[in-house]
C-alpha cells in the first residue's frame, strides 16, 4: 500500500526548491574554479584536504572513504588520478592485508597549498560574503541539524 505523503506548501517548496538549486550549482562551480586554477575537481580538493588534515600520516581507504562521504570504488578511482598525477601513494597495509593505505605525497601537499587561496575565494564570493552574521550563524545551524538528521539516516537500501 502506498504511503500518502501531505504536499509542500509554498514556504516549504520554496525552500526545497533553493536547497536543491544550490545543491546543483554550487559543486559545479567549485569544480570549474579548481579545474581551472589547479587541475583538480573538488572531490579530488576534499580528498587531499581530508589527508592532508589526517592526525596520521597514512589513512586506510575505508576510513578516507567515510571521511569524504564516498563510495570505495569511487574513491578507488579518483585515488588511481591522483596517484598517476603522484599527489597520493597507495600501499597495502601492514596490518592487515585487505586493506589498502593512502598517504598524501609532498607533491600533494604542495598542489593542496597551492590550491586553497583560489579555493577560499571562490567559497568567499559565492557564499560567505553574499550572507551577514546573522545568516550565516543560521546557516551553520540549520546545515548541522540537516547534517546530523542525515547521519542518522539506515545506509541500506
Amino acid at each position: 500500500m502506498k504511503q500518502r505523503v501531505p504536499r509542500m506548501n509554498d514556504q516549504e517548496s520554496a525552500a526545497w526548491l533553493g536547497l536543491t538549486a544550490t545543491l546543483q550549482l554550487l559543486p559545479a562551480a567549485l569544480d570549474r574554479q579548481l579545474q581551472r586554477d589547479s587541475g583538480l575537481t573538488h572531490f579530488e580538493f576534499v580528498v587531499l584536504s581530508r589527508l592532508q588534515l589526517s592526525p596520521e600520516p597514512t589513512m586506510r581507504m575505508t576510513a578516507l572513504a567515510e571521511a569524504t562521504v564516498a563510495t570505495l570504488p569511487r574513491l578507488s578511482h579518483v585515488c588511481g588520478r591522483l596517484e598517476k598525477r603522484g599527489l597520493i601513494e597507495r600501499s597495502p597495509c601492514p596490518e592487515d592485508r585487505r586493506a589498502t593505505n593512502v598517504r598524501l605525497t609532498s607533491e600533494g601537499r604542495r598542489e593542496l597549498i597551492h590550491s586553497v587561496p583560489g579555493h577560499i575565494a571562490t567559497v568567499r564570493r559565492l557564499v560567505i560574503d553574499a550572507l551577514t552574521p546573522e545568516q550565516l550563524d543560521a546557516l551553520a545551524e540549520i546545515m548541522g541539524t540537516i547534517n546530523t538528521r542525515l547521519a542518522s539516516e539506515p545506509t541500506d537500501p
